[in-house]
């Protein structure tokens, strides 16, 4: 992980930034419990953007039956919440580290803001995005573009949410995304939006951070 995260403006908490690139999930996962577990009412908040190698994985209540062919792609059981989702190249994963009880923040807060952040970033390409009840994550006409999976610790979020932004989607039809039988996935780049997922980070922290000022 990047030893030297810059600090982003605007927050009136502390807020910092990693963008370590290409992480190995199982890797990227112990940091993250690590960062959680050793973190003091005084440690800044932290936003890592990154992506990961293929990989399927799955929450704590995932159910196998949703895994249905992974073949050589590697599946880790995981402590978030949700069911299975795959990463891979091309994809934004955004993981939050954020002290709720700090900004006074629900877990249902924090997930209306990944959303919402996904959504402001469409809208800014005149694309329309929205929420669907009961099943987490942001879709355009039915296809879902961004997923989500929380999980809190002493009051401290970690985890968080990923962006397809250009990457092969085909290991989806390997599996239920998350839970749901026949869900279709979309990308950024199918909607005409040519991207790199980097790019992308920054236009989503932009969002993000203004809607975690409301808190």
């Amino acid at each position: 992980m990047d030893p030297l995260p810059h600090a982003a403006t605007g927050d009136r908490f502390p807020l910092r930034v990693r963008r370590p690139g290409t992480v190995e999930y199982l890797r990227c996962w112990r940091d993250m419990q690590a960062f959680t577990e050793a973190r003091t009412p005084a440690t800044p908040d932290e936003l890592w953007f990154l992506e990961h190698p293929p990989v399927y994985t799955l929450g704590r209540n995932g159910k196998d039956e949703h895994l249905l062919d992974p073949g050589t792609i590697p599946v880790l059981r995981v402590d978030r919440g949700g069911q299975v989702t795959y990463h891979g190249p091309g994809q934004l994963v955004v993981y939050t580290l954020l002290d709720l009880r700090r900004r006074q923040l629900g877990v249902q807060s924090l997930v209306n803001r990944l959303e919402q952040a996904v959504i402001d970033l469409l809208s800014g390409h005149a694309i329309h995005a929205e929420r669907r009840s009961g099943a987490p994550g942001v879709y355009v006409d039915g296809c879902k573009i961004a997923a989500l999976g929380l999980r809190v610790r002493r009051g401290c979020s970690f985890h968080g949410l990923s962006l397809n932004v250009n990457m092969d989607l085909s290991p989806f039809t390997r599996i239920n995304p998350c839970g749901y039988h026949g869900l279709q996935v979309t990308q950024l780049a199918d909607l005409g939006i040519e991207i790199s997922p980097d790019q992308v980070s920054h236009t989503f922290q932009a969002h993000l951070e203004s809607l975690l000022q409301d808190t």
